[in-house]
């Protein structure tokens, strides 16, 4: 700024001076928020400059150009712009984009290059609206009224919504201000725009406002004029399809042309149909329209494809039931061995129907009392027969069997099925279940219920519960039928390996029948009555060609195999059995005989490493029992200490749970040191490193609580654990131990794993009952409610007397006893175990 501009600023004090913001095609008023982007040096230099030199109310001159050049220059620009605010700015890769804030009219007095770096500044000078002599002339409130009226219309024309005319048109008291806004959002150019600008005269600027008004509105109403003759035009091209199907009709009443034969064929099937009310309006109303559109056009299609998905549905047909409790019996011990509890609970399920049956009045009372009880819901590991007992219970009632598999669904449509408004719309699984059986009252089976997912596209597991619901589902609408279909006849039964991962509302619609893993004397008979014969079969051998001895199928299912199913095992006799039809194939051999000799050379070396108990007792090493995705097994904790300031270091992918069992057991070992045994130097000054194998796997769970604080009293007391005891159980701060789950699957893993004595709480004492009678023969059971009863049992040289401990004098200390296993270390094929 040279002397004599500082000297004109100071002797007049409305003039400002300001960054110049150079606009192209573009005119902005005041009182009207514009987005702007800038890209040119100046401009962005002109910009940074009213960012830092007017740091409060970051005001710029933002003036439009008489032309479209990339350099401006004083002659170039207007001389009467806005002055702008900087509301908003936003930085982006050569450029900005700003939010101005119109605040008022003002006038260039001189322009000039100012600062360091080149930019445009101007000297200028509010311009004030000149208002009419009386306000309230009714005249000028005529023209005011008009200019709003005329912008609402103008608004509408062009699909505003009401709120905002109301807003920013309507809402708008000074004549002033809603001319610029006016102004601004009209379809103008920048010329026409700076004349509106330039125009200081409020009562002048609306006048020329409603002109531009009323010559926008003239030309929107004559190209709404000139769609609506297209439209009709439109019209006459379909009347011109219309005449031209009559046409074809008379052809074919004159022999020219052959009669659609699929149409008819297709009313003929939808008429012999008993449809509900609202379906039968449904499907006529669609054969009209299938009659009236172009047979070659994609409307046609989708109304065709929907009319026969209609009348594919099994709206009338039904199965006879086949009540005879004996039979099922028999089909059942035919096609499973074992699962006690589950045949029990399945001929009680279908004795009850049976009686409910016999007891309805009515064919549609008899017809839903075998699906009207509680939803099956059978829970357990891979393999071990949830789907073929469902397909069993179909075969016993003599009903049709559909299986839909759930796992990985995400989408709510899955379930209902898509609005026929979308391309490739089909219906959801469960409709399309019921075509496939072909009768309304099928075994219907949902798999995997536990592996439904959810997404932003809905949840599929709250679209099970009107399905799974008998007083809901008499009417379950499928979005793409677009009407009600019974299925309270269907008879659904749901599988889940994680009770835990099935949303509460829907297991609250459920009962669950648990299936539990199979001993090794299950597993032979099951691989000797079904699996052997089953792979012979399918590699084309005789029971003479491929023999198997027990001890043999007894190693496959031990050293190959690690489950609680007998899936794998399946594959195993699989690959024996095609091993053995090749070595026959070639001519090598006529009959293949399997023993524990050559079970290695045809299935190659062992694929499971099974955990097995420890070869002697050691120090701070205790047994626990874990239920994974693949039955029961028994898992090793190692506690060690050593000098350091008290801490506890915890190892093994531990989740939160198990290291809070972890603390708790520390922490009960170090109040009761006395009476555990425990000198008290050996609290003073250690740390406590407390691992459990495998590392790679994650654990987590309460019931390894008994197992941690035993680890833990056995190396700070040194005495060692006892190998041949496996416990499980929930470990409190004042020693009590609580109740756990899978009891069962823990107990035939600890079996299995050569464990003798099993320490279990109290409360779980009910759930020995549920053991195989040839894995309790080999175990002796100890229920226990304190922790002081866990260590007489699990440590050596510790009895219990009187309610307290007593330890030998000199505790026996096997040499060793601080090394980790390698066996427990070795694991890295186990799944995930929760305790």
């Amino acid at each position: 700024m040279t002397d004599k501009e500082q000297e004109i600023q100071e002797a007049k004090p409305d003039r400002l001076r300001l960054p110049v913001l150079p606009l192209r095609e573009t005119v902005v008023f005041p009182g009207v928020t514009a987005p702007i982007v800038a890209g040119r040096d100046k401009t962005l230099r002109a910009i940074e400059h009213a960012l830092s030199a007017d740091e409060e109310t970051k005001r710029i001159f933002a003036v439009a150009q008489r032309e479209n050049v990339d350099e401006p220059t004083a002659d170039i620009l207007y001389n009467i712009g806005v002055i702008c605010r900087i509301a908003q700015i936003q930085r982006f890769p050569g450029g900005l984009q700003l939010l101005l804030e119109g605040e008022g009219r003002a006038t260039a007095l001189q322009y000039a290059e100012g600062g360091e770096n080149v930019f445009l500044e101007a000297i200028v000078t509010p311009l004030a609206d000149q208002g009419p002599l009386n306000v309230s002339d009714a005249a000028f409130q005529g023209l005011f009224r008009e200019v709003s009226e005329k912008a609402a219309e103008l608004g509408r024309h062009r699909g505003v919504p009401e709120e905002i005319i109301e807003r920013f048109i309507r809402a708008v008291e000074e004549p002033g201000a809603l001319s610029d806004h006016v102004a601004y959002y009209m379809e103008l150019g920048s010329s026409e725009k700076q004349e509106l600008l330039e125009t200081t005269s409020v009562e002048l600027r609306l006048r020329r406002i409603l002109v531009h008004l009323y010559r926008q509105i003239a030309m929107l109403e004559a190209q709404e004029h000139i769609r609506t003759r297209v439209q009709e035009e439109l019209g006459e091209r379909q009347r011109e399809i219309y005449l031209r199907e009559q046409l074809k009709a008379i052809r074919r009443e004159l022999g020219e042309e052959d009669s659609d034969a699929e149409i008819e064929e297709l009313r003929e099937r939808l008429e012999t149909l008993e449809l509900p009310g609202e379906a039968r309006e449904e499907v006529d109303r669609e054969l009209r329209r299938l009659e009236r559109v172009n047979r070659e056009s994609a409307e046609a299609q989708v109304i065709r494809t929907y009319l026969e998905w209609i009348a594919d549905l099994p709206w009338n047909e039904r199965s006879e039931d086949q009540l005879d409790i004996e039979k099922a019996r028999v089909i059942l011990d035919e096609d499973h061995y074992g699962l006690d509890d589950v045949k029990e609970r399945i001929l009680e399920f279908l004795a009850v129907g049976k009686m409910r049956r016999e007891r309805a009045e009515g064919a549609e009372e008899k017809a839903k009392a075998m699906a009207a009880g509680p939803i099956l819901l059978f829970l357990g590991p891979p393999g071990t027969g949830k789907t073929s007992v469902a397909k069993s219970i179909a075969r016993a009632l003599g009903r049709e069997y559909v299986r839909v598999s759930l796992g990985g669904a995400r989408d709510e449509a899955d379930i209902r099925g898509h609005r026929r408004t979308y391309v490739g719309a089909m219906p959801g699984r469960i409709i399309q279940g019921m075509k496939r059986a072909g009768t309304k009252n099928p075994v219907f089976l949902l798999d995997e219920v536990d592996k439904l997912g959810a997404s932003f596209q809905g949840d599929p597991s709250a679209a099970l519960l009107e399905v799974l619901d008998p007083a809901q589902n008499n009417s379950f609408t499928d979005h793409y039928l677009g009407v009600g279909f019974d299925l309270s006849e269907v008879l659904f039964v749901c599988t889940a390996n994680f009770g835990h991962q099935i949303p509460a509302p829907l297991m609250d619609r459920m009962e669950g029948t648990d299936f539990s893993g199979y001993t090794e004397l299950e597993k032979l008979e099951i691989a000797k009555r079904y699996l052997l014969p089953r792979q012979r079969d399918e590699s084309g051998l005789s029971e003479e060609q491929l023999t198997v001895t027990d001890d043999a199928l007894l190693s496959v299912i031990n050293e190959w195999t690690r489950e609680a199913g007998v899936r794998q095992l399946e594959r195993e006799l699989g690959s024996l059995a095609r091993k053995a039809a090749r070595e026959i194939a070639e001519g090598g051999a006529t009959e293949i005989a399997v023993d524990r000799d050559n079970l290695r050379d045809l299935l190659g070396k062992p694929k499971a490493r099974p955990e097995k108990k420890l070869p002697e007792p050691q120090v701070g090493v205790a047994t626990g029992m874990t239920y994974t995705q693949v039955g029961g097994d028994i898992i090793f904790v190692e506690a060690s200490t050593m000098p350091g300031k008290g801490n506890l270091v915890l190892t093994g992918q531990l989740g939160d749970v198990m290291k809070e069992s972890a603390r708790a057991g520390l922490t009960f070992a170090q109040t009761h040191h006395r009476e555990l045994g425990i000198a008290e130097e050996r609290l003073r000054d250690i740390d406590v490193h407390v691992h459990v194998p495998a590392g790679a796997v994650p654990k987590d769970g309460p019931s390894a609580g008994i197992t941690m604080a035993t680890a833990l009293v056995s190396a700070m007391s040194d005495r060692p654990a006892r190998n041949d005891v496996a416990m499980t159980g929930e470990l409190t701060l004042t020693g009590r131990v609580l109740p756990i789950g899978g009891l069962k699957e823990k107990v035939l893993g600890a079996c299995r794993a050569g464990i003798t004595d099993i320490i279990l709480p109290k409360e779980n004492e009910r759930d020995i009952e549920e053991i195989p009678e040839e894995a309790r023969c080999q175990l002796t059971f100890h229920p226990v409610e304190t922790l002081s009863e866990v260590l007489a049992v699990a440590l050596e040289g510790v009895t219990l007397k009187d309610g307290k401990l007593v330890f030998d004098e000199s505790p026996p200390t096997p040499a060793g006893a601080e090394v980790l296993l390698q066996e427990a270390s070795d694991g890295g094929s186990q799944p995930d175990a929760v305790n």
